[in-house]
């Protein structure tokens, strides 16, 4: 009777351990999980959607004045650089959201050259339009939106593409010498070494 009893007790047991380690999901939840778990960020999509929702209509009212930060960077440099860039990491490159006006004094193969009304010179991108500038210069992107730098670094080269196919050949028609341009440009600079003698701007917007 002992045997008996013990013996139905290890079969209690044993089932009782084999139901404990099997567990039922959904096949809904199960689909689900793996289509998640094989995701690929679309870089593409999020620059057009942050281009069209964000970047595009913030911009113009967002950006400071050159006439405001050129004469602030000559003079109280790290108060310019405090108050008016941004950027994502914390080395010496620092990127500018900018608005200014001028007239176009010439036309080169890489770029627009226009004449502020304080005298300086600043040169709007036609050709090498790359980098972080586009990017991080509204200082509405945040590094924990992403998983990895690879999803980040693409988010910056389809900015710059929309940015070729959609300013630069606006900015191309209206660049004729002697025309007015109004404009908005992303503007990296070098906190450590910072130079003003050839200012260039990757355009966002041209008017």
């Amino acid at each position: 009777m002992n045997k008996l009893v013990k013996y139905t007790l290890s079969l209690v047991g044993l089932g009782l351990v084999g139901y404990n380690s099997v567990y039922v999901k959904k096949l809904d939840d199960v689909k689900a999980a793996g289509i998640a778990g094989n995701s690929k960020f679309d870089a593409g999509r999020y620059a057009q959607t942050f281009w069209t929702t964000k970047l595009v209509p913030t911009a113009p009212t967002a950006a400071t004045d050159l006439a405001l930060l050129l004469p602030l960077l000559k003079t109280d440099k790290e108060k310019a650089f405090t108050t008016y860039s941004q950027g994502l990491g914390i080395g010496n490159i620092r990127y500018f959201l900018v608005r200014g006006e001028g007239r176009v004094t010439g036309v080169g193969e890489n770029d627009v050259m226009v004449s502020l009304p304080t005298g300086e010179t600043v040169h709007l991108a036609t050709e090498y339009i790359f980098g972080n500038a586009a990017r991080d210069a509204s200082g509405l992107i945040r590094i924990t939106e992403f998983e990895t730098t690879t999803d980040l670094n693409n988010v910056s080269e389809q900015l710059n593409d929309i940015i070729r196919k959609q300013v630069i050949p606006s900015l191309k028609t209206m660049a004729k010498p002697g025309n007015r341009l109004r404009f908005v440009g992303a503007m990296e600079l070098n906190r450590a070494h910072t130079h003003l003698d050839s200012l260039t701007l990757i355009p966002l917007a041209v008017h």
